[in-house]
């Protein structure tokens, strides 16, 4: 298994797994078209973000996306991880370990100070696996969002 950071040729190949993603957490509103834009425009900007991608003898099997961000408390930039998928067929046999261990490595390497992500409250298999993976609740916090007009 090889766990690389994604090119623009791998944007066809993530964009299916996004699509798998979404379905089974269920985010609504999935458009290939739509993803694969977003995916190129990351790539172009590195400073924005990363895409790493599981890489099983040339078939991409997982996908692991972490968006920069700046934050004063944590004293420079940090990194949320915005999706992490693994097909079924490849779960349990360590791809998701794989794809945060590298993320982790490359992201530490790069200069960033702390790596977060949101999980749902009711994804008890996700919270054991990051809770094994160093991730903790950060207590006395919750995340409020707002969708921005025009957006």
């Amino acid at each position: 298994m090889l766990i690389r950071l994604a090119t623009m040729e791998d944007i066809a190949d993530v964009a299916p797994l996004v699509e798998r993603y979404w379905e089974f957490e269920p985010i609504g509103g999935f458009a290939r078209p739509r993803i694969e834009t977003l995916l190129c425009t990351l790539l172009a900007e590195p400073e924005r973000g990363a895409c790493w991608v599981a890489d099983a003898g040339g078939r991409l099997c997982g996908y692991l996306l972490a968006v920069f961000m700046f934050s004063l408390e944590y004293g420079g930039l940090i990194a949320e991880i915005d999706e992490v998928f693994v097909s079924q067929e490849m779960r349990s046999a360590g791809v998701g370990s794989l794809l945060v261990a590298r993320a982790e490595r490359d992201l530490a390497e790069r200069g960033l100070v702390q790596l977060q992500l949101q999980l749902g409250v009711g994804n008890h298999r996700a919270r054991l696996f990051y809770e094994r993976h160093g991730f903790r609740r950060r207590a006395g916090y919750e995340l409020l969002d707002k969708p921005l007009l025009g957006a």
